[in-house]
């Protein structure tokens, strides 16, 4: 089967053909972003801990290509979506993202219904007999979540993410596949499409009733994300494109992003029918 990010891209690339310019681009202490000459706008995780840093010509040469990137086709920085180079996958998710929200405007949301307002738990319909896994670890959803389910289990690269009356909940990337076989309910940062592993990740979730892909980099275009076993997608939508660029690009984190976007959630139509479509379908 060929990876998420590909299936997304030649998607993408199906229903928008031709040239579409990035006129900016924002790679944020937390985020990156990429405004298209439409108006749209994508947003994608900016990896933090990198060892890369850019300190030498050979470094610069793998690194997104700084002064360059604007301008540019949306195309050949949705290439980047591939690079080995975390940076380089940022940008190419934002580019993604924001090629996204042009064709959901255009082609509205193919075998998902939109729901306004609605976060990843609402749309997980998550039941009291769930064993729930995170990987990523949601830090209010952890809190929401641990009195209410039959098990937790948050899948982190860092355990001090958690508190430490939490940390009995947490488990290794190492261990990742084990917890996910067990789990009824996957929460999957949608962080995974940069930091990479996603393939992986859902490909042990085969028995999950319900997989979640969730945050501010998740993409609303639903048709490659359902065919892949993903449920949910949970991410924003950009409201004010110019504004959400400018707190990116002065190192805001998504918790600044309620004035320039809203949480909406794309549902796959057959769960909808399952447990009766929410009173906010859109």
């Amino acid at each position: 089967m060929s990876s998420l990010v590909q299936d997304w891209t030649e998607d993408l690339h199906h229903r928008i053909p031709g040239r579409v310019v990035a006129e900016d681009v924002r790679v944020g202490v937390f985020y990156t972003a990429v405004r298209l000459s439409t108006g749209h706008v994508g947003v994608a995780f900016t990896p933090r801990g990198l060892v890369d840093a850019v300190c030498c010509p050979r470094s610069a040469a793998s690194a997104p290509p700084a002064g360059l990137l604007a301008g540019q086709d949306a195309w050949q920085l949705a290439e980047y979506a591939t690079s080995p180079v975390p940076l380089r996958r940022a940008v190419g998710v934002a580019a993604l993202n924001a090629l996204s929200s042009l064709a959901v405007d255009r082609f509205g949301t193919p075998e998902g219904v939109l729901l306004p307002g609605v976060d990843a738990l609402e749309a997980a319909e998550i039941r009291a007999d769930d064993r729930v896994v995170m990987v990523g670890a949601f830090t209010p959803f952890v809190r929401t979540l641990k009195e209410q389910v039959a098990e937790l289990w948050v899948v982190d690269r860092h355990p001090d993410a958690l508190r430490d009356d939490e940390r009995v909940l947490w488990r290794p990337p190492e261990g990742a596949a084990e917890v996910l076989a067990a789990a009824t309910v996957v929460l999957l940062t949608g962080s995974a499409l940069v930091e990479g592993g996603v393939d992986d990740l859902l490909a042990a979730c085969g028995r999950a009733r319900r997989v979640v892909l969730a945050g501010p980099t998740t993409s609303l275009w639903p048709v490659p994300f359902f065919a892949h076993g993903i449920h949910v997608l949970a991410g924003i939508r950009v409201l004010d494109g110019l504004r959400l660029m400018r707190v990116v690009g002065e190192g805001g984190s998504g918790y600044f992003f309620q004035d320039a976007a809203e949480k909406v959630a794309v549902v796959r139509q057959d769960v909808l029918r399952a447990q009766g479509a929410p009173s906010r379908a859109g």
